[in-house]
């Protein structure tokens, strides 16, 4: 009798399990296809239309005040997206969520070292997570027209955000160079896009929004 119990669980459990792993990989699946004609190349972003910003999310920054390689190359790409003409403001989202960690702050002054002018960059202090970053480019930002820029393997998420939220975006790869230790962020990718896919059906509010800073306006007012 108990054997035949011990047995009947394990065989739930397995069935339960297969289910839960079907539903992660059909769930990716979606993601990735629904959105990849969305993702194209820095010379044809111009070809977009009236995007109000250009969309740059935030990654990690050393403990030097430096960009790692993922952030550095999502600096360049958006620079060179602003330069050619793509938008006519940039967004800089990312996590200042403590005194002494500041990437947004870090991103701006790149921006403003290549030549773009500090008013035509905002910081949003408060991206602590690419559907909070996409929620608040909405709600705080005021923006309609997005070109999100991202490493590819992350795009095809923040498109499926933006889509979500009603935002109208399309996404240029900041692949430049090979990254150590991408199979662990593939991986860790995987439940980001699961955790995400119920975000976007429940939309829940970010963790702080605030006033209105219309992205259309000077940027200088998101300064520390």
């Amino acid at each position: 009798m108990l054997k035949r119990l011990f047995r009947r669980i394990i065989i739930t459990c397995l069935i339960l399990g297969a289910l839960g792993a079907a539903a992660v990989v059909l769930i990716n699946v979606h993601i990735i296809t629904s959105t990849k004609d969305q993702v194209t190349i820095l010379q044809k972003a111009a070809e977009f239309g009236e995007a109000d910003c250009i969309l740059v999310l935030g990654a990690g920054v050393r403990a030097d005040g430096t960009p790692s390689h993922m952030l550095e190359d999502r600096l360049k790409t958006g620079v060179a997206l602003f330069q050619n003409n793509a938008a006519p403001k940039m967004l800089m989202s990312g996590d200042h969520g403590r005194t002494d960690y500041n990437e947004v702050a870090v991103m701006k002054d790149f921006a403003v070292t290549a030549g773009i002018d500090s008013s035509d960059i905002f910081m949003d202090h408060a991206g602590f997570s690419t559907y909070e970053s996409l929620y608040r480019a909405r709600d705080v930002f005021q923006a309609e027209h997005v070109i999100i820029v991202s490493q590819g393997y992350h795009l095809y998420r923040a498109l499926y955000i933006a889509n979500s939220l009603g935002l109208d975006a399309v996404g240029v790869s900041a692949d430049l160079r090979t990254y150590a230790g991408q199979s662990m962020r593939d991986i860790r990718e995987v439940a980001a896009r699961t955790k995400d896919f119920f975000m976007c059906i429940f939309h829940p509010k970010p963790t702080y929004l605030g006033d209105a800073i219309p992205v259309s306006g000077n940027g200088d007012l998101t300064n520390d």
